[in-house]
């Protein structure tokens, strides 16, 4: 299980990017994510304009499993090449979160930040 504490996110000077932000805060040096891979992590996600917390594991204190096929493309295209025991942060603008501005989700519109650690590759 990983020690680390839950990640504070700084904000970020600057426009909204227009594409994927990838920034490793630590490398890990445990097995590498690969797409399609099921993966255990740690996150939690910030609003880039408002930097509001909207989702957290650390708040549900627990870490959760999933497919990476089944996630928004930033997260598809964001972990994959990350090691377990590292830590990322993804800025992911609207096209690769919840869609443009009225697509029906309460973040579609919106530029997502998240850092995540990446406990286990299964």
């Amino acid at each position: 299980m990983s020690e680390k504490t839950k990640p504070e996110i700084d904000f970020i000077e600057g426009p909204e990017p227009e594409e994927l932000v990838i920034t490793d805060l630590e490398v890990g040096d445990g097995a590498e994510a690969k797409p399609g891979d099921r993966v255990e992590v740690h996150y939690v996600g910030v609003d880039f304009e408002s930097g509001a917390e909207f989702d957290s594991s650390w708040g549900r204190g627990q870490s959760i499993e999933f497919p990476l096929a089944g996630l928004i493309a930033g997260w598809q295209e964001g972990i994959p090449g990350m090691r377990v025991g590292g830590r990322r942060q993804l800025v992911i603008p609207p096209e690769l979160a919840y869609g443009p501005e009225g697509a029906g989700h309460r973040l579609s519109g919106r530029t997502l930040i998240f850092v995540i650690d990446l406990l286990r590759v299964a």
